[in-house]
C-alpha cells in the first residue's frame, strides 16, 4: 500500500510542478521532475502528462530539454501544442521553442524567491 501512496504522491507533485509553469513560459520534462523532487524521472513526467485527463492542466508548456515538442512533427498533438504555445506568446519555430537558461529557470517560472 505504501507503494501506491508514493506513486500518488509523486504524481501529485509532478502535476503541481506543471501547474506552476506560468502562461507564456516553458519547462522541460527533466526540470519538472527535479522541481517535483524526482530528479532523473523525466519519463515519469511524460507518463503523468500522457495519463492526466485534466483539461485545465497546462501540459502544452512542457517540452523536451532541447526545446522540441515531443509529439511527432505534424501530428494532431504537435499542432495543438504549437498552437497553444503560440496563443500564449511563445515563439515556435520548426517545432522548437527557446528554453529558459537553467540558472534562472526557477526564478523565471516561480519568481525570485524560488530558491529561498
Amino acid at each position: 500500500m505504501h507503494d501506491a501512496h508514493s506513486k500518488a504522491d509523486a504524481r501529485a507533485r509532478i502535476l503541481a510542478a506543471i501547474r506552476a509553469v506560468a502562461a507564456g513560459r516553458v519547462a522541460g520534462y527533466g526540470h519538472i521532475a527535479r522541481r517535483a523532487g524526482l530528479p532523473g524521472r523525466a519519463r515519469l513526467v511524460a507518463r503523468v502528462l500522457r495519463d492526466h485527463g485534466d483539461p485545465d492542466l497546462p501540459w502544452h508548456r512542457i517540452v523536451r530539454s532541447d526545446g522540441r515538442i515531443a509529439f511527432p512533427d505534424g501530428s494532431p498533438g504537435f499542432r495543438e501544442q504549437a498552437q497553444r504555445l503560440r496563443a500564449e506568446g511563445v515563439t515556435v519555430t520548426r517545432g522548437r521553442v527557446r528554453m529558459p537558461i537553467d540558472d534562472t529557470l526557477d526564478a523565471t517560472l516561480w519568481g525570485p524567491d524560488a530558491h529561498a
